[in-house]
């Protein structure tokens, strides 16, 4: 299939042969033959529990990088009630093997891996960028020995601390109420703090984790906004890498250039586009 020049190819395995989830690859056009391209990985919203790889913000992320020079992969990831957690993060930090166990077919640049997610991805995005090397997030199958680490993580409005999430006034203006984001779990019978903590990539801040780019639109009345400044203010107090914007007039659920059918105050393409290629594309 073809968009405008990217070349996407549906339903590729990237899992265990008995999974359902599948992946979208989109490769950049007109490349030369022996070219080595950053790679991506997308990952879809939808409350750890629905949404798809397809979605129409994963296609507009998807074809705007592909037409940057990266290699992109969109994947669907585990949403079943049973095993849900850690599996769903398994699935995402295994997209990232699989573009690294497949390098030289796709032409990909091992070193210089990406991710990035909205929402509950957005949430997975961060956990990708924040918990390599953590025993209990790694998954052993199907590329055991491969890394999973990425090198730049963008996390549009997603959930930095699931103990914290507070209710939002229909304005946008966080309250004081928590409301703690149990639904990564799925069936699991007896849910911690520990649990919740290893959960919330706020807690894996430290030195050595990539630089993050975060967004976060001030009309945000699903995840409120202050997950994304305690984010940026936990991240300023270590001295990490980073960059928070706030998307003015802006709800949830955007992709790069619209919400709620609307254009943006601001076009998104340059920024994301524009931090990826500050540190994945080598001078």
């Amino acid at each position: 299939m073809f968009r405008q020049d990217v070349i996407i190819q549906r339903e590729l395995a990237y899992l265990a042969p008995d999974r359902k989830e599948k992946l979208d690859l989109y490769l950049p056009p007109s490349r030369a033959p022996g070219t080595r391209s950053p790679g991506v990985v997308i990952i879809h919203g939808g409350g750890w529990t629905g949404g798809s790889k397809s979605a129409g913000r994963e296609l507009n992320i998807g074809t705007t990088l592909a037409r940057a020079g990266y290699v992109c992969i969109s994947i669907d990831y585990r949403l079943d009630k049973v095993g849900r957690w850690p599996t769903n993060v398994y699935d995402c930090k295994n997209a990232v093997r699989y573009l690294r166990k497949n390098a030289e077919k796709l032409g990909i640049d091992t070193e210089h891996i990406g991710v990035i997610g909205g929402s509950a991805g957005g949430h997975l995005a961060l956990m990708l960028g924040v918990t390599d090397g953590i025993r209990e997030l790694e998954p052993s199958a199907p590329y055991p020995g491969i890394s999973s680490s990425v090198q730049a993580v963008i996390d549009l409005y997603g959930i930095s601390d699931i103990r914290s999430r507070k209710q939002i006034s229909p304005d946008g203006t966080p309250l004081e109420k928590r409301v703690p984001s149990d639904a990564i779990f799925g069936d699991k019978a007896t849910i911690t703090d520990a649990d919740r903590a290893l959960a919330s990539p706020m807690t894996h801040l430290r030195r050595g984790i990539p630089p993050i780019l975060i967004l976060h639109g001030d009309r945000d009345t699903t995840v409120d906004i202050d997950q994304s400044r305690d984010l940026n203010k936990h991240l300023t107090e270590l001295k990490l890498e980073h960059q928070l914007i706030i998307v003015p007039g802006t709800g949830h659920t955007f992709d790069l250039q619209t919400w709620n059918k609307k254009p943006l105050a601001m076009d998104l393409r340059p920024v994301v586009t524009g931090f990826f290629d500050r540190w994945l594309k080598p001078k």
